[in-house]
């Protein structure tokens, strides 16, 4: 009886076959190891739950009202804002004299009250607290719509640079400044609009939305 002997051919795609099987066996255990460790569960997750953005808050809020940057009904304005168009006879009471030279007012100096509370008109982010030699304790708050309040004269700061306040709160008190002493206690306020000063008495009441 004659042996056989396989041929290379054969024998060759034999080791072949062998070393692919071989090779998606040891695929296939890396695989369900490397799933049975990784494998992600609840634990794994923070979920994010759907009541964070039910509410819709308006990233500029232009309804909101423009209100005076005093809540006390007996304080007054004492000094006006100095106005171009007005009559000459307005005009020399919106004058403020320091140190032999006059001053066109750029704001409107409120009084009737000493160290009254002085708040914000807006909300708003504070942007500068300053205390200078002449104009005393000084806040700046920028408000949405290009606009920015100021209040000067100030003999207490409740506030610090990047605070975010809210309107009508409580930001300082009235106080005395040298540029402006012959009024005595007082709050100097000035609003900037689009990088101009306005008259504050024209702009209380009226929605950011509509200036």
């Amino acid at each position: 009886m004659k042996s056989r002997k396989l041929k290379k051919e054969v024998i060759y795609a034999g080791y072949v076959v062998f070393f692919l099987l071989f090779v998606g066996l040891i695929y296939f255990i890396e695989r369900s190891i490397s799933n049975m460790i990784f494998k992600p569960t609840d634990d794994d997750f923070d979920y994010v739950s759907k009541t964070i953005v039910e509410e819709e808050v308006p990233v500029v809020n232009v309804s909101q009202v423009i209100m005076k940057p005093y809540i006390d009904s007996e304080i007054k304005v004492i000094k006006g804002y100095y106005d171009y168009q007005k009559d000459s006879s307005e005009q020399e009471k919106s004058i403020i004299f320091h140190v032999d030279t006059y001053y066109q007012n750029s704001g409107v100096d409120y009084g009737g009250k000493e160290n009254f509370d002085v708040v914000a008109v807006l909300d708003g982010t504070v942007i500068e607290v300053n205390e200078d030699e002449l104009l005393g304790k000084t806040i700046e708050i920028r408000h949405n719509n290009e606009l920015i309040s100021v209040y000067q004269s100030l003999s207490e700061i409740k506030v610090k640079k990047g605070d975010v306040v809210q309107q009508g709160a409580v930001i300082g008190k009235s106080g005395v400044c040298n540029f402006n002493k012959d009024i005595g206690d007082h709050l100097h306020f000035e609003l900037i609009y689009k990088g101009q000063a306005v008259n504050p008495e024209e702009y209380y009441e009226k929605e950011l939305g509509d200036l």
